[in-house]
């Protein structure tokens, strides 16, 4: 078993309250689970307005198949994240 996991560093400068950036947060989340079979979820920055860190994992049975999903994730959130854009990401496959 293959687990892959990465922390997405996501800004939001458009965000003047945590209601505005829950809302683009919302929609990330359910524009990525809607398209790949990940889970993902706000794990960091929670009471900052303009700043919120995700995390997305998957399972699979191949490095690269894990590598690959995490990777198409990445670039669907930044080409899809119109009000905001990605600090940083780190990602992490893991052999069980």
């Amino acid at each position: 078993m293959v687990i892959g996991v990465t922390r997405i560093a996501i800004e939001i400068p458009s965000a003047h309250s945590l209601k505005e950036k829950r809302k683009v947060v919302k929609s990330v989340i359910d524009q990525v689970k809607h398209r790949f079979n990940v889970a993902i979820a706000e794990v960091d920055g929670h009471a900052q307005w303009q700043f919120a860190e995700l995390g997305v994992a998957c399972v699979s049975t191949s490095p690269q198949h894990a590598d690959e999903m995490l990777r198409r994730v990445l670039q669907y959130i930044e080409e899809h994240l119109v009000e905001g854009y990605l600090l940083d990401y780190r990602t992490e496959v893991i052999h069980l």
